[in-house]
């Protein structure tokens, strides 16, 4: 990442298109395959505040909202988790909070998306954890604050399956999942 968030996200676009199945677990920040541009642009502008790196927000962007592609393409699907609270953290101004949590109830209506959230209520059979993303359930890809860690041996893959299995049993999906998002958006006052 030292030399900015666009070669980043050039290397996610590029794993990405070639997958036919995303499985992913948010539980900080709403996924970047969601995210509004105005939304991403806060993210990447505190990230790169933290790590102190070249200031390359709007190409970060455009390559961020170009990966969102993938989720019009015949033969893909999303299956996104995300903890509730990922609808609350307001990284941004409200009125940029309200259009992502718009976009949010959008991308509900897709095809190729699976969502669900795991409510505050929700009883957990794991702690939280840290987010990651599987793709073709052949790599998962580990977040963190210092940098991303790509983890391609079988154990590790279905390690996080089992974490990712545990966290979807404590998701609800469909309605259920829209009136805790429209709930969210109604706690904005824009």
């Amino acid at each position: 990442m030292d030399a900015g968030h666009r070669p980043v996200q050039d290397e996610w676009n590029s794993l990405v298109l070639n997958a036919s199945t995303v499985r992913s677990w948010e539980p900080g920040i709403v996924p970047g395959l969601f995210q509004t541009a105005d939304y991403a642009r806060c993210v990447f502008d505190g990230l790169g505040e933290l790590r102190d790196i070249p200031k390359d927000t709007n190409d970060a962007v455009s390559a961020r909202l170009k990966r969102q592609e993938w989720l019009g393409l015949p033969g893909k699907k999303l299956h996104q988790l995300i903890w509730e609270g990922a609808l609350h953290a307001r990284l941004g101004p409200p009125a940029v909070m309200a259009a992502q949590l718009d976009r949010i109830l959008a991308v509900l209506d897709l095809d190729t998306v699976s969502l669900g959230v795991v409510p505050f209520s929700a009883g957990l059979r794991l702690l939280v954890g840290s987010s990651f993303t599987m793709v073709d359930e052949r790599l998962v890809v580990v977040e963190d604050w210092h940098a991303e860690h790509w983890l391609d041996d079988a154990d590790a893959v279905a390690l996080h399956r089992k974490v990712w299995d545990a966290h979807a049993r404590s998701a609800v999906h469909g309605d259920d999942a829209r009136q805790l998002i429209v709930r969210a958006r109604s706690g904005l006052t824009v």
